[in-house]
């Protein structure tokens, strides 16, 4: 899917564009991934779990602009990628289809100035388009910031998993289960 290039202006003034990672955006995509997943112990995985290769995410998001119902969106300020969030389908089968989960990085020198609602919003509208009926998520219960923001976006927790994510420093960690309804018909 392609979202459609967006400017909006942070809460210091500076202006953030969003817009669809292309294949070319690789190296950047992959390398605020890692920086992200270095900065907090709340995202699924560690730096040193990851085994992309900058040819196989230019892959990944070349699959992404192709696809009609999944998305990688990119946040950047001053040329800059400082975040990317994304769409995916949770499973192709029948009973599974209207289902997407959403997930989202953000370099930590620009949390706070409004970038994770915009791109939780952007991800939510491509959701809609692509025909969605539910957007998911897992967060982790302290992450409170995390919490506000998908509370004020529209999300609805449904079920917590005590043993959700097992850190290494800081043991388990409880996962909140939460859920957007896109659409109120099958």
């Amino acid at each position: 899917m392609i979202y459609d290039k967006k400017t909006v202006t942070l809460k210091d003034g500076r202006q953030c564009v969003l817009r669809s990672a292309a294949a070319d955006d690789a190296k950047a995509v992959l390398d605020v991934f890692i920086l992200t997943h270095e900065q907090t112990d709340y995202l699924l995985t560690y730096p040193d779990e990851n085994t992309f290769t900058v040819e196989q995410e230019r892959e990944f998001l070349q699959k992404t602009i192709d696809s009609d119902n999944e998305i990688s969106i990119l946040a950047e300020v001053d040329g800059i990628v400082v975040g990317s969030a994304g769409v995916e389908c949770i499973g192709d089968k029948c009973k599974l289809r209207h289902r997407a989960s959403f997930g989202i990085g953000i370099d930590k020198a620009y949390w706070g100035l409004g970038i994770g609602i915009a791109l939780t919003e952007a991800c939510i509208e491509s959701a809609k388009s692509a025909g969605y009926a539910q957007l998911e998520l897992d967060v982790v219960a302290d992450n409170k910031a995390a919490l506000s923001l998908y509370k004020k976006a529209g999300f609805v927790e449904y079920g917590r998993n005590p043993r959700g994510f097992r850190s290494r420093l800081t043991g388990w960690q409880e996962l909140v289960l939460m859920r957007m309804e896109l659409t109120d018909h099958l």
